[in-house]
């Protein structure tokens, strides 16, 4: 037999590097390990220039704007043969944020005017500035601000809209139907009607509250040394205000300062994020789950593509609600992967362990999967048609769901005054449970119970698809907008450090 691990190109070992690839490729511009060394590389390149511009250090020289500009180049030609160069570099230090130091470092001694003299060019002081990478930092302050800018941006640029697409997508169905009045089924039961646009507004609505969730997701990071003191920092430059430098370089990142932290930041941010897309996935679950039940009724019609489709490789006659099926799978192994990630981040061993790192590397999958879910799901609603007909014959033979209304219009007229409306739910229980109930014999019940003539008149007026109550007006809130969740008090700036005599402060 062939050995399939053997071919070029490779074969994926997953559904996301494979079968899915073209819906989860754009996660890889951020969550891939070649992302992840993209913006430790970003990390240590701003890190070098902020000390040496901010006149942190002394003797440290300025990097001229074109000295800037070729080294944040760095970051924005990375491809191809750096990611190959990383690769064989960690090959020789087995360690990955090392590997990275040392890449920027090679390309520190390869920077134009490197090795000038005399009139030949203008030098440069960048390959002077090599003990400056990664000065004062270990790892996890590189690896816990590379970590928040991509899943930061993979959360915002590729996650969000996906989720939003489907909210929107939703929204309008639930527009389009909010006056089809359909049987509501509580338990499994027929009870009080609905209409098909009200039930998928009540979805659209628990998705949109989390969107808000995940949309206001604060991005912590730190930068304070191997056990979060400046320990190194203040025994080596005591004249600096590190606390502020520190804050000053996160804060430029985009990201939230985190001021109090181990060796590692906490990641507490990481598991309210999971946790609040978990729940937006477990909601889209519910959405799927309740719309193949909608198919299995016959309310929905699913359209063939024009290309058409093969529902079962034995029954012809079969369109199954693929879409939905796939999207309830992928969201459970997004949820599991989720709930991991959230349970596990939080924990760290005394002042740190490396369960994190391994973790980490599957936050893309788990992404991925809700990316593959949300798209299937999209496609599933596209393809729907709804059966009105199918709709109004099982309203028509469930008739009984009107003794909840002559049962409480009996309470209201017995509160106003009327005789003889004693005892309205045992009487209407004795007349309609576990009884077949049609519009004849409704409107017998109703004319027999003595009830005032305009009560009378409105309810044999009533039948189960007029019986929808505010249901088509309800709908309209999804036009009003969400409020955000409240923002938390801003964090108090640093303690105050007193400097050394004659010291200058920090650029910050």
């Amino acid at each position: 037999m062939v050995d399939l691990s053997a071919l070029s190109p490779a074969v994926a070992l997953g559904p996301l590097d494979g079968r899915y690839r073209a819906v989860t490729a754009p996660l890889a511009n951020h969550l891939s390990e070649a992302a992840l060394n993209r913006a430790r590389l970003l990390v240590e390149v701003e890190w070098l220039i902020h000390l040496t511009d901010g006149g942190v250090l002394p003797g440290a020289p300025r990097l001229s704007p074109a000295e800037q500009h070729y080294l944040r180049g760095l970051v924005e030609g990375f491809g191809p043969a750096e990611i190959a160069e990383l690769a064989q570099i960690e090959a020789e230090t087995r360690h990955d944020v090392k590997a990275v130091e040392y890449l920027l470092k090679r390309r520190l001694d390869a920077a134009p005017g490197a090795g000038v003299t005399g009139l030949e060019g203008a030098p440069t002081v960048l390959p002077a500035v090599h003990e400056i990478v990664h000065i004062f930092c270990t790892s996890e302050d590189v690896n816990n601000l590379a970590y928040a800018l991509t899943v930061r941006d993979a959360v915002q640029q590729v996650w969000l809209p996906a989720a939003s697409g489907l909210v929107a997508d939703l929204t309008a169905l639930a527009r389009e139907h909010a006056e089809v009045p359909m049987l509501a089924r509580t338990h499994g039961q027929a009870a009080t009607p609905v209409t098909l646009g009200k039930e998928l507004a009540v979805l659209a609505w628990r998705l949109r509250r989390q969107l808000r969730r995940v949309e206001s997701a604060e991005y912590l990071g730190k930068v304070n040394g191997a056990t979060g003191t400046y320990g190194a920092h203040v025994v080596s430059v005591p004249t600096a205000d590190w606390q502020a430098v520190s804050r000053a370089f996160v804060e430029g990142l985009g990201l939230v300062w985190n001021p109090l932290t181990t060796q590692i930041e906490s990641h507490d941010w990481q598991a309210e994020l999971y946790a609040d897309v978990a729940r937006f996935n477990r909601v889209a679950h519910n959405l799927a789950t309740d719309v193949w039940t909608y198919i299995s009724l016959g309310y929905f019609h699913q359209r063939l593509s024009a290309q058409g489709s093969t529902g079962s490789s034995t029954m012809p006659h079969k369109v199954n609600p693929i879409r939905f099926e796939n999207g309830e799978a992928n969201l459970e192994v997004s949820c599991a992967l989720l709930d991991t990630l959230a349970a596990t981040l939080v924990t760290s061993r005394m002042q740190r362990d490396l369960t994190d790192s391994s973790t980490q590397r599957n936050i893309g999958v788990a992404l991925g999967h809700s990316l593959v879910a949300l798209d299937s799901i999209r496609q599933g609603l596209a393809g729907l048609e709804v059966n009105r007909a199918r709709l109004l014959e099982d309203l028509d033979g469930a008739w009984e769901v009107l003794a909840e209304p002559v049962q409480q219009a009996m309470r209201a007229a017995s509160v106003a005054g009327a005789p003889g409306m004693a005892d309205p739910y045992e009487r209407l229980k004795e007349l309609t449970r576990g009884k077949k109930v049609t519009a004849q014999t409704m409107r017998e019940l109703i004319r027999g119970l003595g009830m005032p003539p305009e009560v009378e008149a409105r309810l044999l007026a009533l039948s189960p698809a007029t019986y929808t109550g505010l249901a088509a007006q309800l709908v309209g809130h999804l036009d009003h907008r969400l409020p955000r969740p409240r923002p938390e008090a801003p964090a108090s700036g640093p303690a105050p450090v007193t400097a050394a005599p004659g010291s200058r402060p920090a650029r910050t």
